[in-house]
């Protein structure tokens, strides 16, 4: 049954339809029979679901909708909300689950009755999970608010015979999470799972800002355990509940509120906290919360409110239980800190400090911060700090991070460290610090500046290879290097611009940019001009991204450089960034490197750029190449190709020496390299 009331964005009927938004606003324009739009703004409408999905039926676009597809617009389009909407499916989907038979009697008459009947039901499996009404994040929506939710519940159900009621629930909310970046602030899965192996098993666990349930869905599974959880948006705190039990059969018991002014969970004793707090928050509560006594580490000042949230967990922790949070780097080092920071080395409560690699969570600009704390059972005679920087482990080729590599070298520092109050010294990366040594005016605990630097260059044997690698790559250089120019009189060849060629079809000619899929690598303009492997990330969005392929030329547009690059197999894939034109062309009519050659004269680039602004633009479909036959082409690519490697080989040249002088340097002044 499809619910004409639900509306459609251009992006969703793109996703309906397997085509970019592009393609949707062409078909606005050019077919006058389009629906119109039913909601929405000028500049983003909104269009009736139905309306969309009979007439890509009829133009032959659309054979059936995917019904994951139908279940998202479904929800997107729910009038009051998605996130009621989702409320609504995950209540269903839970006693689906729990009770399927009962689903199939209830859903098998109409809309009204479904309504109708379906609260109590939903009460049957919603109070054993979440408790008593007045003490929990979900309460049991009565009949007249179901009744406009009965065709997404019966979807739900129908994509749940496909994928599970589980699987179902979390596609809907990674949906409505992606589609909303900037209104939630995430945990990342791996991150999350670190974070769950890091506090160990435990029985029952906590999280006090739990946002949708991404660190309490990493704890791992036990017998009779129970799973707390507190957020100051109704709405996430009900998410993350449903979310919570739809994984396991673990006792679920989230409230809404605000955790550090008004506790949902007072008297709670937990194994595990595991919190991914709001940073750098001024109004915590600091005016009224002066003589709490969770503040037993010391009163935190009103810029240090993650030193209220590393208290408010050592407060619900047993003795000998773990928090693990994840903390901004300033925490670390602040002065109006140091205090606290100072009792909770003395006491043995905190016991390591991670520094993550940069992109590891939101915000995606700083390396942060891992805390490991335990509820001291008595005060250690000889207390040590382990600390590990994981930053230099930060890309694993794909555009992301090497999860499973830091993963594995956090956890062989700290599992030694955790059984036996010690842990053997990597330089550059972990070492357990006497808490005597931190114990100064600053108190900083900033791992970088406390552990001994890995070996000069990695050691004198690294020095060794790099001087190997420079004295082969220089050798290639010399064997690159151009032979003697011969003079020849100017050419006067007849000029095609870039535009009349892509207007021509002989180019394809694309501009990057608006986002990238997860885990996709970004080509920027300063991999493009570097000549490096792409290095950059872009926000995932309703906007196809452009892949680059093999013999596609790229050429950045601000800078006013003479560059284009060709795309080879190591570099296709990845996404085209801001700044960057691609050109692809029709192999039967041009060759890439005669046209990458072409596009980067000098005096070529001058007359195509524009100097209007502070900031020279390049203007790519202005750019001449001359019109010659394909074997001509091929002779100048084949010479462009060459001065292409040479310079490649120059590149690789200044960092291998680079390296290497850098690595002398420290080493003579560290003493690892004699001076003679």
């Amino acid at each position: 049954m499809q619910d004409n009331a639900t509306e459609v964005t251009a992006a969703g009927i793109a996703r309906l339809a397997g085509v970019g938004r592009a393609a949707v606003s062409n078909w606005r324009r050019r077919h006058a029979d389009f629906p119109k739009p039913v909601g929405g703004t000028e500049t983003s409408p909104s269009f009736a679901l139905a309306e969309v999905e009979a007439w890509l039926r009829d133009q032959g676009k659309l054979a059936e909708v995917p019904l994951r597809e139908r279940v998202w617009q479904q929800l997107a389009g729910h009038p009051e909300g998605p996130v009621t909407a989702l409320v609504h499916a995950g209540c269903a989907l839970l006693l689906i689950h729990d009770r399927p038979t009962d689903w199939l009697e209830l859903s098998a008459g109409s809309d009204e009755r479904l309504a109708a009947l379906l609260p109590a039901a939903l009460d049957q499996v919603i109070t054993p999970r979440f408790g008593a009404p007045r003490e929990r994040a979900v309460n049991t929506p009565a009949g007249p608010e179901l009744l406009p939710s009965a065709p997404l519940l019966r979807g739900a159900a129908e994509l749940a015979a496909e994928l599970g009621a589980r699987q179902t629930y979390e596609f809907l909310l990674g949906r409505h999470l992606d589609n909303n970046p900037r209104q939630y602030t995430l945990t990342p899965a791996d991150l999350a799972a670190l974070m769950a192996e890091l506090a160990g098993p435990a029985r029952t666990a906590l999280d006090p800002a739990c946002g949708t349930g991404a660190l309490l869905r990493a704890v791992a599974p036990r017998p009779d355990q129970e799973l707390y959880g507190q957020d100051s948006a109704p709405e996430l705190a009900a998410l993350s509940a449903l979310r919570l039990a739809l994984q396991g059969k673990a006792a679920v018991r989230t409230a809404a509120g605000d955790t550090l002014r008004a506790d949902a969970h007072p008297t709670l004793q937990a194994d595990a906290v595991l919190c991914h707090p709001p940073f750098n928050e001024r109004n915590w509560g600091h005016d009224v919360l002066a003589y709490d006594a969770r503040w037993e580490y010391g009163f935190p000042a009103r810029t240090e409110s993650e030193l209220a949230w590393v208290q408010h967990a050592l407060a619900h922790l047993k003795d000998g239980g773990s928090a693990v949070m994840l903390m901004p780097p300033a925490a670390a080092s602040r002065r109006s800190g140091r205090r606290i920071r100072a009792d909770l080395l003395r006491r043995g409560a905190l016991r390591a400090v991670i520094a993550l690699p940069i992109g590891a969570a939101a915000p995606y600009n700083i390396p942060l911060h891992i805390w490991v704390l335990r509820r001291p059972e008595k005060a250690p005679a000889q207390p040590e700090l382990l600390l590990i920087d994981t930053g230099a482990l930060a890309a694993d080729g794909r555009g992301g991070l090497d999860w499973r590599a830091v993963r594995s070298a956090v956890l062989d520092a700290w599992r030694p460290f955790e059984r036996t109050g010690s842990a053997r010294q990597e330089p550059g990366f972990s070492r357990a610090v006497p808490v005597i040594e931190l114990l100064d005016d600053d108190v900083d605990l900033a791992p970088a500046r406390h552990l001994p630097p890995a070996a000069a260059g990695g050691g004198t044997e690294q020095l060794a290879r790099v001087r190997e690698r420079l004295g082969e790559t220089l050798r290639l250089t010399a064997d690159l290097t151009p032979p003697e120019a011969r003079r020849t009189q100017p050419a006067r060849w007849p000029l095609i611009t870039v535009g009349e060629l892509a207007r021509g079809g002989a180019l394809l000619l694309r501009t990057g940019g608006n986002g990238a899929p997860a885990r996709v690598p970004v080509l920027t303009d300063h991999d493009v001009l570097a000549g490096t492997a792409p290095s950059g990330t872009l926000p995932a969005g309703e906007e196809e991204a452009v892949l680059v392929e093999t013999g596609d030329v790229v050429v950045p547009v601000l800078g006013g450089g003479s560059i284009a690059r060709v795309v080879d197999e190591n570099t296709a894939g990845a996404a085209l960034g801001r700044n960057l034109t691609l050109l692809r062309p029709e192999p039967a009519d041009l060759d890439p490197w005669f046209l990458a050659g072409f596009l980067r004269g000098t005096a070529n680039n001058r007359q195509a750029s524009s100097y209007a602004s502070t900031a020279t633009r390049l203007d790519v479909r202005r750019l001449q190449l001359p019109r010659l036959p394909l074997d001509e082409q091929r002779r100048y690519g084949a010479r462009f190709r060459a001065l292409a490697e040479f310079e490649d080989a120059l590149r690789r040249a200044g960092r291998l020496g680079e390296q290497l002088v850098r690595g002398m340097y420290d080493g003579l002044t560290d003493g690892t390299v004699a001076p003679d």
